[in-house]
């Protein structure tokens, strides 16, 4: 059942916050032998917290968009009731000491938190395994990939672990998981959800909402979005009536420009991504009344040695901790490091320059169009235990080989998702990419909703049993 109306027959007194979280606890406990997506299941206090909701809707006291509703955390957002592990053996049983803003802002809506998501080490890869948690299954294929570093909430999301859970993206960790394991993932514009602790990433992270049902992220969104002190990147405008607004046509009726790319002018796609990716596409524009049209992408090889020279020398920054935990890293992210810790700051600054250079040139590009839309991911869900699929070149660290369609959006901020687009032979779920005009989120969640009414996807779940 989507949020939205939980959140309203709660609201309604037809259902309990109690009984929906029990409900949502049963589910994940069910799963988790099988799914592995929870990092940490706080169980005793989300039931406290559900008790609390339900005596607050029977006082009938006034209540948050979310109230009674349950959510995740990613095991990279601090809160002080709960580990942050960072997927990794040096953070083991860490706890912070106070929440992350997104945090605060999901219980004061009024959402029940039941647990932290896995994550790999620090984020840094494609794939959904850390030294810490081990492997995150795919719902749709035991042992596969469910995607990058909010594998954890993707998976969750999959498996009905509750409608809503939090993510984060420096180079598509809400997007590729959306694609992995077919459900709705957006990366919002950059800035839009302040982002704490700060990232080192060179304003490249963004927080996200990661759910069924796109109403749902709207909603969420709505909660999470604007400005606030401890983020000094995060953007001053309040959020948009996300919700109110989903079901309206985008930018007021007007016939849109639809740019498609099926390789963004460099990437090696797979034959059934490819295709199945193309029809979603042109069932996209016809939702919303529009052509689709293809368009060259100039800029899209320059991202190619700018994407990989910042992803590891942004890693090297844990240098410093291979001497005592080398062993106990995930072995990509060591070789990852290694190749980073070389770059002096000349070779930095040099390569920041070629980076926002770039990153005009994708101004440029969207400022002629009003979406544009790509494959979300070149593979569909492959062994977990592997870093590239077995007919890809391999590499010691470099996943972004085959997710090449996500980081240019990091690095330029525009607003993208990843919406289920269908599915390959294999029955591995395959994502679409929407990527909107800087701020314009709101039209990429009415494009997403328009596709979701044209093509349902909520009720296609995967077989846990």
């Amino acid at each position: 059942m989507p949020a939205t109306k939980l959140a309203a027959l709660i609201r309604q007194k037809q259902v309990s916050p109690l009984e929906v979280t029990t409900a949502v606890l049963a589910q994940a406990e069910a799963a988790e032998p099988r799914i592995n997506a929870l990092a940490h299941l706080a169980a005793e206090a989300a039931l406290a917290a559900a008790r609390r909701a339900e005596q607050a809707v029977m006082r009938g006291d006034r209540l948050g968009p979310l109230h009674g509703v349950t959510a995740t955390l990613k095991d990279l957002t601090p809160t002080a009731d709960m580990p942050m592990q960072s997927g990794s053996q040096i953070f083991a049983g860490h706890r912070p000491t106070e929440d992350a803003p997104v945090a605060t802002r999901l219980v004061e809506a009024g959402a029940i938190v039941i647990g932290k998501t896995t994550t790999s080490e620090f984020g840094w890869t494609g794939v959904s395994r850390s030294p810490l948690t081990g492997i995150t299954s795919n719902p749709w294929k035991a042992g596969y990939n469910a995607g990058a570093s909010s594998a954890g909430a993707g998976a969750a999301a999959a498996a009905g672990y509750g409608p809503l859970h939090q993510g984060s993206d420096g180079a598509g960790s809400i997007r590729m998981p959306a694609h992995f394991c077919g459900i709705y993932g957006l990366k919002p514009s950059f800035g839009r959800v302040p982002y704490y602790p700060p990232s080192v990433g060179d304003l490249t992270s963004h927080i996200g909402p990661m759910t069924r049902h796109v109403a749902d992220a709207a909603l969420m969104l709505q909660v999470m979005a604007g400005p606030h002190p401890w983020d000094f990147t995060s953007a001053e405008a309040p959020p948009a009536d996300y919700p109110g607004l989903l079901h309206q046509k985008p930018m007021g009726g007007k016939t849109l420009r639809i740019g498609w790319s099926a390789d963004l002018g460099h990437a090696r796609v797979d034959p059934d991504v490819a295709a199945i990716s193309l029809e979603a596409a042109r069932a996209l524009a016809a939702a919303l009344g529009s052509e689709l049209e293809p368009v060259a992408t100039p800029w899209g090889p320059t991202g190619v040695e700018i994407g990989r020279f910042f992803w590891s020398a942004h890693m090297s920054r844990w240098l410093p901790e291979l001497d005592k935990w080398e062993s106990r890293m995930d072995p990509g992210l060591v070789a990852c490091i290694r190749d980073g810790a070389p770059v002096s700051a000349g070779d930095y600054q040099r390569m920041r320059t070629r980076k926002y250079a770039y990153v005009t040139e994708i101004h440029r590009f969207m400022a002629g169009l009003d979406l544009l839309v790509t494959p979300a991911v070149s593979v569909a869900a492959f062994p977990a235990k592997d870093l590239q699929p077995a007919h890809w070149p391999q590499h010691p660290w470099d996943w972004l080989r085959w997710a090449e369609f996500s980081y240019p959006f990091n690095m330029s901020g525009h607003p993208a998702a990843s919406l289920p687009a269908g599915f390959t032979g294999e029955g591995l779920p395959v994502g679409l990419q929407i990527v909107g005009q800087r701020f314009d989120d709101l039209s990429v969640l009415q494009a997403s909703a328009a596709f979701e009414q044209a093509r349902p996807w909520a009720g296609l779940r995967p077989p846990l049993a």
